[in-house]
């Protein structure tokens, strides 16, 4: 599934073709998505795109009148194609830009969504109570370690709670704690000041290197250009269940906590 890193690759990788230009037509080839697609994105023809904004894993298409609101589901890609660029099997949306890019949304699971709001986008029930974006200073050792307060949850299953902050996958929560040294399944009551303030460090640490990457190809992900992300080539627990760890030759250990895959070394993380 397209994460954080991957949704905001392909936001980067769409905005310059859609920014400040009009949107002459959308056609919809397949409705049936994880909900069926909006008929009122109508409402795009004829409007100019105003911003191309990301919030947790969505992409928000702005215009004057409302905004669109995009999560790629699954399997689902964003690429900007040519209009001679003949359809491919799975291709269920289009934007067609004035300047002639169009917009191609593929989803072989049709797990994701296209959907509108004609008010302000983040009042949507979808992201009216996601916690802080991982990057922004709103997410920083104060609020996570209020977070933890009282709560015998596991800490990977906390960082992995939108609510607490939003964007930090099951790849990531197995990385970011693998760098700041703390075992996925300890209390997260039992979290001090300082291991908040390198779990919150590590997170933007790993958040920002995979964006630079272009994000973590694990099974079908690519950009919006189509071609993968590089991230998965620096994973140093994630995956690798039963290697050496790459710090100390100790054994990763594996074992499902909420049900996602957990990745840990149990030397280097106490």
């Amino acid at each position: 599934m397209p994460e954080l890193p991957e949704v905001e690759t392909t936001r980067r990788g769409i905005e310059p073709h859609l920014l400040g230009q009009s949107i002459a037509k959308v056609c919809v080839h397949d409705s049936r998505l994880r909900w069926p697609v909006a008929p009122q994105l109508v409402a795009l023809e004829g409007a100019s795109v105003t911003a191309v904004r990301r919030r947790a894993k969505y992409l928000l298409i702005d215009v004057p009148d409302g905004t669109a609101i995009v999560h790629l589901g699954m399997s689902g890609s964003l690429r900007i194609a040519s209009p001679q660029q003949p359809l491919r099997k799975h291709d269920h949306v289009e934007l067609i830009m004035d300047n002639g890019a169009v917009l191609r949304y593929h989803d072989p699971r049709r797990f994701g969504c296209w959907l509108w709001q004609a008010a302000d986008a983040t009042t949507h029930p979808l992201l009216e109570k996601l916690g802080p974006e991982p990057l922004d200073a709103a997410f920083n050792a104060e609020h996570l370690f209020a977070s933890t307060r009282n709560r015998r949850v596991a800490i990977k299953v906390l960082i992995m709670n939108a609510a607490v902050v939003v964007g930090v996958g099951n790849i990531y929560a197995s990385e970011s704690l693998f760098m700041a040294g703390i075992r996925p399944g300890r209390s997260a009551a039992r979290i001090s000041r300082a291991e908040a303030t390198r779990l919150v460090d590590a997170i933007k640490h790993v958040l920002t290197r995979s964006i630079e990457q272009g994000g973590t190809t694990l099974r079908d992900f690519v950009g919006s250009d189509g071609t993968p992300g590089y991230f998965a080539q620096q994973l140093l627990v994630y995956g690798r269940a039963d290697e050496a760890c790459r710090l100390c030759t100790a054994t990763i250990k594996q074992k499902v906590m909420g049900q996602r895959s957990t990745f840990w070394c149990s030397v280097c993380q106490k």
